[in-house]
């Protein structure tokens, strides 16, 4: 029961659920180019991308002074699962 309320406090933030979805289209953005995506300050962004990454469900690489972000495709399967089902 633990694992879902975190699944579903994380999954219930606007901003993180654009992030997500927009990630599912593009497959790898640049902090700012989410944050003009989503229409939120770079560091809100940047909170919500940590936020993700903590949680195993985006990924960075780091290029030329930018992070860039993707989905995890290992991310773990309750959280898989509840994107697919929201999203």
């Amino acid at each position: 029961m633990k694992r879902w309320g975190i699944i579903f406090k994380t999954l219930g933030n606007i901003n993180r659920l654009k992030i997500i979805k927009l990630l599912k289209k593009e497959k790898s953005l640049s902090v700012g180019e989410i944050s003009e995506e989503i229409n939120i300050s770079f560091r809100g962004t940047s909170k919500h991308l940590i936020h993700l990454q903590n949680l195993d469900v985006l990924e960075s690489k780091g290029t030329q002074g930018h992070v860039y972000y993707s989905l995890n495709m290992r991310m773990p399967k309750d959280f898989q699962e509840a994107i697919d089902l929201f999203l």
